[in-house]
């Protein structure tokens, strides 16, 4: 543009010249707009975390710097305050606001004991806080980072647009010298000024601005699409990816049901002490931090710290073992049961419910039969899936009747239970054995093997745990598995842009370069097809910030 700019005022062209150079700056100025627009809902989240905290010094509220307050310092935290570091709730009840997380407005109750995560709002009454993690290190910073370095992973079509502008570049302007001098090899009448100004024409016209801003731009639009609904995309690969999925993969406990387990009943042998054998049972599960563990703790109450457990052993895919008196104990599936040679006269393949089988001393005791429910959007997730003609498959190492209950209620094609992690690994290797992309949605800790192993991992409950932010390559932060379709047509909208930026450019472009090599065309339509197209595509890109998904 600088070289068709200086060119034309050499040539005496003094309104086309500063045509160039105005409309480009014009061009400019929406470009910085554009990507201010799409940088605000990343933005917006860094208002999220408070500078100063209420900290409880003595007894005496003291406002101090959120970065240096420790771990373990109470935080006061009044009424419409947003919290500054993640911590232990200490009051008894408190309502939050969680949008800044999750997107969605909806208060969420803690109760003393649980976790409350920096970004939330405290909605009624005032509330202490016991600060468990540092300011650098809190679920909020880790989010914000996580989006803040998105754009670092690029997508292949954003790779091959940065590479062919590098090469592309130099050729046309060296075409534009070979145009200006060329001809006086073949032309008769050749008069240098008009050659010239065909060369600016042509060069103001191949100048790839069009493609180098709003490819980039749609994809980043795409990513703060997504983080404004709650769905963090580690990069706008993973965008491009899940535009063209054609198998989702996912977990069952915590992605299509609550992972909120309920003791239902207790079918214990008459000889043994039941509440004795709960309460060995409930020091053991004290040990893990699975689902059924807390349905067990909730059922049982508070844990006899007197027990003394020897070799804890947490058998993954089985349950737990661990050895009391000098005795054994194992509390997991009737898998486990098997495992160690344990006899057993249930049919647990005939029960719907999730079974926790248990034996002391090598005898069977009997069994929990534990009760999940459906998330209420999971019906809703299947039927978006399945009208963007993507299919569906539930793996889940919990037993196959409750896996087949839960897939056949939704609506799931295909359905496996009893599953090891090994096991999951070999049901996507043999999808992706058809050359088929495959998205897995799970917990992104205990399902690491198979989120390595897919196209896409995907993350539910993001706020849960920091390793599923590092494993997975989309965080579903607030786990609603109906953001599973939303992600994947934010996808879909984001590729339909960028190629219709593509599309736009290149057939204008050649529409122009030909007219102007015929000497029809003025620098005056030269710009139009570069800035013109430039600003069309800029606005073009921009929409996918204001779609609803």
């Amino acid at each position: 543009m600088g070289i068709a700019t200086v060119g034309a005022f050499a040539i005496g062209e003094y309104p086309e010249g500063v045509a160039v150079m105005l409309f480009y700056s014009v061009g400019e100025v929406f470009q910085a707009m554009a990507v201010t627009r799409a940088k605000s809902n990343i933005k917006s989240l860094l208002d999220q975390r408070p500078d100063e905290v209420t900290v409880l010094k003595d007894g005496k509220p003291q406002i101090m710097k959120a970065e240096k307050v420790n771990i373990g310092d109470i935080i006061q935290l009044k009424s419409g305050e947003k919290l500054g570091l993640d911590g232990e709730l200490l009051s008894e009840t408190a309502s939050f606001n969680t949008s800044a997380l999750t997107g969605e407005s909806k208060p969420d109750t803690k109760t003393k004991g649980e976790t409350v995560l920096a970004g939330m709002i405290n909605l009624n009454t005032v509330s202490e806080v016991k600060v468990t993690t540092a300011y650098k290190d809190s679920k909020l910073s880790k989010i914000l980072e996580l989006v803040q370095n998105a754009t670092a992973q690029k997508a292949p079509t954003e790779l091959f647009i940065r590479k062919f502008a590098k090469i592309y570049t130099p050729i046309v302007v060296f075409l534009a010298i070979g145009i200006t001098f060329i001809p006086y090899l073949f032309v008769e009448e050749y008069q240098f000024r008009a050659w010239l100004y065909r060369a600016l024409v042509f060069l103001v016209i191949s100048c790839p601005c069009a493609l180098v801003i709003s490819i980039p731009l749609g994809y980043f639009g795409g990513i703060g699409a997504g983080s404004r609904n709650g769905i963090l995309f580690k990069g706008s690969n993973f965008l491009d990816i899940l535009a063209n999925v054609q198998n989702v993969v996912m977990d069952k406990t915590g992605t299509m049901t609550e992972g909120v387990f309920k003791v239902q009943e207790v079918n214990f042998n008459d000889e043994c002490n039941t509440d004795e054998i709960l309460k060995l049972v409930n020091a053991l599960e004290s040990k893990s931090s699975h689902p059924v563990a807390t349905a067990i703790h909730q059922y049982v109450g508070e844990v006899d710290h007197s027990i003394l457990l020897e070799n804890v052993e947490e058998i993954a895919g089985y349950g737990l073992k661990a050895s009391i008196n000098g005795k054994e104990l194992l509390v997991g599936n009737f898998k486990l049961m098997d495992k160690f040679s344990i006899n057993y006269d249930v049919q647990p393949e005939n029960m719907v419910y999730t079974l926790i089988a248990l034996a002391y001393d090598n005898k069977f005791v009997g069994y929990l039969t534990i009760a999940d429910s459906i998330k209420a959007d999971a019906q809703l997730t299947i039927n978006k899936l399945k009208s963007l003609g993507v299919k569906t498959t539930m793996l889940s190492g919990d037993k196959s009747s409750v896996v087949k209950h839960v897939a056949d209620t939704l609506g799931i094609q295909n359905a496996y239970g009893d599953l090891l992690p090994e096991d999951k690994v070999n049901k996507v290797k043999e999808i992706k054995a058809k050359n088929q992309t495959v998205a897995f949605v799970g917990d992104g800790v205990n399902d690491a093997p198979v989120v390595a192993l897919s196209d896409v991992g995907i993350a539910m409950g993001g706020l849960g745990s920091d390793a599923t932010i590092e494993t997975a390559d989309v965080v579903i932060q607030d786990d609603m598995p109906s953001k599973i379709p939303m992600a994947i047509n934010i996808g879909k909208q984001t590729k339909k842009i960028v190629w219709q930026n593509i599309i736009l450019a290149f057939s204008i472009k050649a529409v122009v370069l030909i007219l102007g090599a015929g000497g029809l065309a003025t620098m005056w339509e030269a710009v139009f097809a570069d800035v013109g197209v430039a600003l069309l595509a800029i606005l073009n890109a921009v929409r996918i910030q204001r779609m609803r998904f």
